[in-house]
């Protein structure tokens, strides 16, 4: 798989990925502002402002009129905002990309930001899917990232506080869009069936008059590790309690992060993985165990989450760190290490066939400078041994390295006793 980086004169990155035997095509542009990029008393701006590019341009009066556009055209067309970037990405039929270039470039570069009001209304019920009706939140990650990085943006919501919602106003949108929305801090991509000298000519057509200019410098840097581990209780009306048991990592670009991954799947990757296998199908504790792994520019980590009854609490933790103790103790089984890399391997083959996984890949990549293709990706995979997961395993999942959120219905479950746990 071949894929092209271009840069235009004005700083924008272009990255084409063809793929001729898929029969759709992603248009994608990334910007380097997310979340953690947001002033204070104003987090939300950049998820605020991704909004409000829909809300119409100088060529399309309303997101009526926008959402048309792409559905003429066989398309449809969404964005994203996490932590450090932004996204607005459409599906289009390979014989319209270059339109869907020109509509995507208008919502970007002649934006009206007409009707913040009603946009804020729309955000403010988005913000209320993290709290519960007493106003506090009960989001597990956002439990969670206020105990890995207190204080910090990457410790709060991307949709931002419903205060700072309410304070956000169209000047701070405007000068939010004026000093991040720049060529040099975004990248378009391209993936699917195309003629890369086309589309790049489109994309030259479309973008080429964005004006260049220095962007803010990124925001302040999160410690790589907080000073202590820490534990959340928080008190919310269900019929079970949440946890997520958290554990700092590494940063996006560090070389353990293949075995990162791959432990993750050993533990939590499906029906054979060992929590699923231990809390599910051997106690009965839970219905279903995941894990995640969250990593940025300076700092990262890994979660485990599952939902289980309060009188289960104390035992669930508890088989969850026996395992991992076993991950740390243990020597992993050849057949286990090979069945969990085979699926690695084949997941990565899988996403050849995703013109949305190209996209990201080599369109994200770029933007966060970490392009690396999929041959590389595998090679990094049949390079982790045992030895090597074993040791990472120890090094994580130490007791000082252990957070807990747990969301629910507390009456009854002893707090002394489930943070006694997390230091054994």
């Amino acid at each position: 798989m071949q894929h092209q980086i271009s840069t235009l004169a004005n700083g924008l990155r272009v990255v084409s990925v063809p793929l001729s035997h898929l029969h759709s095509v992603e248009l994608a542009v990334y910007i380097k502002v997310g979340g953690r990029n947001d002033p204070p008393r104003r987090s939300g701006l950049s998820h605020f402002l991704e909004h409000m590019l829909f809300r119409g341009t100088a060529d399309y009066a309303s997101s009526l009129e926008i959402e048309t556009a792409f559905e003429e055209l066989g398309g449809s067309v969404n964005a994203a905002t996490d932590a450090d970037s932004t996204c607005f990405y459409a599906r289009i039929h390979p014989d319209h990309a270059a339109q869907g270039l020109a509509i995507l470039a208008s919502m970007l570069l002649r934006p009206t930001l007409q009707g913040v009001d009603l946009e804020r209304r729309i955000i403010g019920e988005e913000a209320l899917e993290d709290i519960n009706e007493n106003g506090v939140v009960t989001n597990p990650d956002l439990v969670m990232g206020r105990l890995l990085w207190p204080g910090h943006p990457l410790g709060g919501a991307t949709v931002g506080s419903l205060e700072d919602i309410e304070r956000i106003s169209e000047a701070d949108l405007r000068d939010h869009l004026a000093s991040w929305y720049r060529p040099a801090n975004a990248t378009v991509a391209i993936a699917g069936p195309h003629q890369p000298a086309a589309l790049l000519a489109a994309v030259q057509r479309c973008f080429g008059g964005w004006q260049p200019a220095a962007t803010p410098a990124q925001s302040v840097v999160a410690p790589q590790r907080p000073d202590a581990p820490r534990s959340a209780f928080v008190p919310d009306a269900d019929s079970q309690v949440t946890l997520q048991l958290a554990f700092p990592a590494f940063r996006r670009d560090d070389p353990r992060m293949t075995g990162l991954k791959m432990l993750r799947r050993l533990l939590a990757g499906g029906g054979c993985s060992r929590l699923h296998l231990k809390l599910r199908e051997e106690l009965g504790l839970v219905y279903a165990v995941e894990s995640a792994i969250g990593a940025y520019d300076e700092t990262g980590c890994i979660t485990i989450d599952c939902a289980t009854a309060p009188e289960n609490l104390a035992a669930v933790i508890a088989a969850i760190l026996e395992q991992l103790r076993q991950a740390s103790q243990n020597p992993i089984p050849p057949q286990e290490l090979e069945r969990v890399r085979t699926a690695y391997l084949a997941d990565l083959d899988y996403s050849r066939d995703s013109v949305t996984e190209m996209g990201a890949r080599y369109g994200w990549g770029a933007l966060m400078g970490m392009v690396r293709s999929i041959d590389d990706d595998q090679q990094l995979v049949r390079q982790v041994t045992a030895d090597q997961l074993r040791a990472l395993a120890r090094q994580l999942f130490q007791p000082s390295n252990r957070f807990l959120a747990v969301i629910g219905p507390l009456e009854g479950i002893d707090r002394a006793t489930i943070e006694g746990l997390l230091l054994v």
